[in-house]
């Protein structure tokens, strides 16, 4: 298997994982009625859930390198903006200050595969970067 073969899986199996997460996150959120804004709405759409996914696509064209760098800039951009809301910013959507309801332990669990998930597709993403810069 070349270094362009294993990336495309590597990529597909981060993005897989991730878009779980965010599922799992988003029925959470849903359950406790935990809100977003209109602008924060559409950046999980388009940023968190969109993005990551045409990036999966792209890695598996001629467009490869480019739908890396898709998947480093949004993953980046989720990770940013799930740190800054699940753990700092004081609101209904910290882990700490959540609504009550069944679904706060998912919610808690899911805010921080969401880290990790982000965080490791970050970290692919920029690996396989590298390799394409050495090709």
């Amino acid at each position: 298997m070349n270094s362009h073969s294993s990336s495309k899986w590597i990529v597909t199996l981060a993005v897989l994982l991730h878009l779980l997460v965010v599922l799992l996150h988003g029925r959470a959120h849903t359950e406790l009625g935990v809100g977003l804004s209109n602008w924060q709405q559409a950046y999980v759409m388009l940023v968190i859930l969109l993005a990551p996914l045409v990036a999966m696509v792209m890695s598996w064209t001629r467009l490869a390198r480019a739908g890396v760098w898709l998947l480093f800039l949004s993953l980046l951009g989720a990770l940013i903006f799930g740190g800054v809301y699940h753990y700092i910013v004081i609101s209904n959507d910290h882990v700490a200050h959540l609504p009550p309801g069944d679904a706060r332990g998912l919610f808690q669990v899911t805010a921080v595969l969401l880290l990790v998930t982000e965080t490791a597709g970050v970290l692919v993403a920029a690996i396989i970067l590298r390799r394409f810069s050495k090709a």
